[in-house]
């Protein structure tokens, strides 16, 4: 997707799961249950961060095991979820990154979508059902003059059809089996609202959140405010954390290439830590570290409290919290040769 033509919807949706298989032998492939066990590619210990450009239609779940079976690695997670209808960055960990997902999940994301105005659907997305119509059309004006009620730290109910437990039950499966769905409001930190684009049918916005904010909420909560309701018709995420589009490859681009120089893609693990002071330890304190015992930090740019990493020789070695001068390791991390380095 083109930066002059942000959140436009696919031309045409990607064929869903049980499509027709193409009858006959592959040719490129042995005849049988797959290949024989000597024939498949053993997996790589390799730690780092892809930073994915996910296509519309496919599952964040889907994504992780392309990136995976792309590179070869033994091990590999996301970090925050993407929905089919959206584009735009999904973060992957590798091997020892997976311990740092919870830095990258809790960091600020970027996002631009359309609101499709007239109708609202049971989903707060395009592939709902209308649940409310109206005829009105808002102005870009009267949508501008609007945005800033939902800027700043406020109350938000979640859509009906996401992620959220009730009582053991994901809030999505309650609602698919008809069941009356009714979400509490969560505080949530939305730090920019504006209009990219706007015509009668459809505004355009770039916005700049916290953690659990849905952007289909605002959609649906922007159009009742203004009397005319609306949709989320198309979403893109352009910045997770301290990853950008920039930054990104597309699943197309990595199964092309050979795992081998796929791994140039790597981002290293601390990378997500950017927001996470950064100690230089000796080989003896990350020996400690590394056993799960604490160390105490010198020097006047110690930081006194709160999270901090420690590295020895440039290498990743623990994560944890500086308590009375001392960092005591929460996360220690097995890279030696597996993980990309900064420099």
């Amino acid at each position: 997707m083109h930066e002059d033509q942000p959140a436009e919807p696919p031309a045409a949706r990607p064929a869903r799961e049980g499509a027709p298989r193409q009858e006959g032998p592959r040719p490129d492939r042995p005849r049988g249950r797959g290949r024989p066990p000597g024939d498949r590619p053993k997996r790589r210990e390799i730690s780092g961060w892809v930073i994915l450009d996910k296509g519309v239609g496919m599952t964040s779940t889907h994504a992780v095991a392309a990136v995976k079976r792309a590179l070869n690695a033994k091990k590999a997670g996301h970090a925050g979820t993407l929905d089919p209808l959206a584009s735009g960055i999904l973060p992957i960990a590798l091997g020892e990154a997976t311990k740092t997902v919870p830095f990258v999940m809790d960091g600020r994301k970027a996002y631009v979508f359309a609101v499709s105005w007239g109708v609202e659907t049971d989903t707060d997305d395009a592939e709902g059902r209308p649940v409310a119509t109206s005829d009105e059309r808002p102005t870009q004006e009267q949508v501008e003059a609007m945005l800033p009620r939902f800027v700043g730290a406020i109350e938000q109910v979640p859509p009906r059809y996401s992620a959220i437990k009730i009582q053991g039950e994901r809030a999505y499966d309650l609602a698919r089996d008809g069941e009356v769905v009714e979400l509490v409001a969560r505080p949530v930190q939305i730090d920019r609202l504006a209009i990219v684009a706007h015509t009668p049918e459809r505004t355009v916005i770039e916005a700049e959140c916290g953690k659990g904010t849905y952007v289909r909420a605002i959609a649906r909560d922007l159009g009742r405010a203004l009397g005319c309701y609306g949709h989320v018709s198309a979403l893109r995420r352009t910045r997770v954390g301290p990853f950008a589009e920039d930054q990104s490859c597309t699943i197309g681009a990595l199964e092309a290439a050979e795992a081998e120089a796929n791994a140039a893609v790597l981002r290293p693990v601390e990378t997500a830590l950017d927001a996470v002071p950064h100690v230089p330890v000796s080989r003896d304190m990350a020996m400690r570290l590394m056993r799960g015992q604490p160390v105490i930090l010198r020097g006047r740019d110690a930081p006194t409290e709160g999270k901090a990493y420690a590295t020895c020789g440039g290498v990743l070695v623990a994560v944890g919290d500086v308590e009375r001068g001392e960092l005591v390791p929460h996360r220690v991390f097995h890279l030696g040769g597996t993980a990309p380095r900064n420099g």
